[in-house]
């Protein structure tokens, strides 16, 4: 008997209100995803993949359709852990106290919220800055801290916003590695928004691909690439390339449409977008 979807969006639409009046971010966007699975969100820049995200956590409502987690609307709260791009670590505050933070507010008890600090700091490789400040440690580190703060929660759903956009490239390839090998240890759902489509295939069971806004599902795709994936190469997999390149068409495409035409679908010479086909 298969399980039931841990996340539901059934036909969601979502707008927001801005100078120049209603930008509708999401229309009919529907999406299942299992309990356990790391999903990848590919799109255009301003596609809506943010705005899944806080509609999975609750920060923000639908329109119209529905958001589930378990059968249920979406609450903030324990369950549900935010990984954003920005590393949003307090400085006043240890990489202990920074980690330590949610479990705080929650009401856990110090004995308890010390071990479970230490083992998430062991877990990113950082028990040896568990008493460093942020304005004393790296990029690369500082987003570390933000993932053990994520993952101390032991949420049942991680949702990831571009998280590693903000650090260099090789730091990059490392968090990489470290996300999947985290996740390997302790599997969650993971939703991870993303601009680069090699990480989407590297790190996704499934590929979510999203079409310029307002945001709707294209398409999903089964990345097959078998687990561990740090233990080879898998950017060298045919699959790999396969997908790769299939997913970098049909966004470059979208993107290239998009810069040709304005929002209201006109081109910039004044012919229809659509009419080029």
């Amino acid at each position: 008997m298969t399980a039931a979807p841990k996340v539901v969006l059934d036909r969601v639409g979502k707008s927001f209100s801005g100078r120049s009046g209603s930008v509708a971010a999401l229309a009919e966007f529907s999406l299942d995803v299992a309990a356990n699975t790391f999903v990848s969100v590919l799109g255009p820049s301003g596609c809506g993949k943010t705005t899944v995200l806080r509609l999975i956590d609750g920060l923000v409502q639908p329109d119209t359709g529905s958001v589930r987690v378990d059968g249920e609307a979406p609450r903030p709260g324990p369950k549900t852990s935010f990984v954003f791009q920005s590393f949003r670590l307090a400085p006043w505050l240890t990489v202990s106290g920074n980690v330590g933070l949610p479990l705080e507010i929650q009401g856990m008890a110090a004995e308890a919220r010390r071990e479970r600090i230490a083992h998430y700091l062991a877990l990113v490789g950082l028990e040896r800055f568990a008493e460093s400040y942020p304005n004393e440690l790296s990029g690369g580190m500082k987003q570390r801290v933000a993932l053990a703060r994520g993952l101390a929660a032991e949420p049942d759903i991680l949702l990831m916003d571009e998280p590693f956009a903000s650090i260099d490239a090789q730091t990059r390839e490392l968090m990489q590695i470290e996300l999947m090998r985290i996740w390997t240890a302790r599997k969650s759902l993971v939703v991870f928004v993303t601009h680069s489509v090699d990480e989407a295939v590297l790190l996704g069971d499934k590929v979510v691909l999203m079409s310029p806004r307002p945001g709707r599902v294209l398409e999903v795709l089964d990345v097959p690439l078998p687990r561990p994936r740090w233990q080879y190469d898998a950017r060298a997999e045919p699959e790999f390339v396969r997908l790769r390149s299939y997913l970098w068409e049909r966004i470059s495409s979208m993107v290239l449409a998009d810069r040709d035409s304005d929002f209201f679908g006109r081109d910039i010479g004044g012919t229809t977008a659509g009419a080029r086909g």
